[in-house]
């Protein structure tokens, strides 16, 4: 596995030890986590934030711990179970309820951060002033329009001015294949069999008028340092993005 360090990243994307961090810009921090530093045995080696998996649910609570002591503070931590559908959650402060299926989390209660999970899917991290989001993007999510649902999202809660978006950790373009059905869902012609499709351009694409920033790693190919459903071949954990006002 390589080491973090000599996988060189651009700004606004920056290493903090394992992870990695992005300035959202105003005040909005991101991280997205590896799979290093946590307490999970194989195959969930070792920060495996996934509840849903077959991993021992006190290591994963235990990585939890480790995760909320990433982000720093007592910062309520806003997550749910995803269903690949595009329900993005509106958070404004410690009264408002949070449903149990979402694939996004949007808010502008600061003393909090928003999760979400991801294995090959991409985790999307927005913000614009007075709001912040997390969401988790896969190809279904992203044909029904889970990042425009973020995107407004922060408006809803009364965000203003121009959005930010950093597309974290996830399968690339030349590993990612997909069958027509998917091919299809997003327009393009079929091609009579697995095909590759660049998930991260079609994100951009959904988020034209953001100011966009990819990190540029794959899931698949960066030699093991996140999970990945397809290259662990189904038997993986789940990896964060998380963001945050600071």
């Amino acid at each position: 596995m390589s080491a973090p360090a000599s996988i060189e990243l651009e700004q606004p994307f920056a290493w903090d030890g394992d992870h990695v961090a992005v300035d959202l810009g105003g005040g909005a921090r991101g991280l997205f986590t590896t799979r290093r530093g946590g307490v999970s045995e194989p195959p969930y080696d070792s920060l495996n934030l996934g509840r849903f998996t077959d991993d021992d649910p006190a290591a994963v609570q235990r990585n939890w711990q480790v995760l909320h002591g990433l982000v720093g503070g007592e910062r309520l931590m806003l997550a749910a179970e995803q269903v690949h559908g595009i329900t993005v959650t509106r958070f404004r402060d410690e009264r408002d309820e949070r449903p149990a299926h979402a694939d996004g989390q949007a808010t502008a209660y600061e003393p909090s951060m928003a999760i979400v999970l991801t294995a090959d899917c991409l985790p999307v991290l927005l913000a614009a002033d007075g709001a912040v989001a997390a969401i988790h993007a896969g190809w279904r999510g992203l044909a029904g329009g889970v990042l425009e649902e973020g995107v407004a999202a922060l408006h809803d809660l009364g965000a203003t001015g121009p959005v930010v978006a950093a597309i974290g950790p996830g399968a690339c373009g030349r590993c990612y294949e997909v069958g027509d059905e998917v091919r299809e869902a997003f327009g393009l012609e079929a091609a009579g069999g697995p095909a590759p499709i660049d998930l991260k351009a079609i994100a951009r694409d959904k988020l034209a008028g953001a100011t966009v920033h990819d990190v540029g790693l794959c899931t698949m190919c960066t030699d093991g340092l996140f999970f990945s459903h397809r290259a662990d071949g189904g038997v993986t954990g789940r990896q964060a993005g998380v963001a945050w006002r600071a």
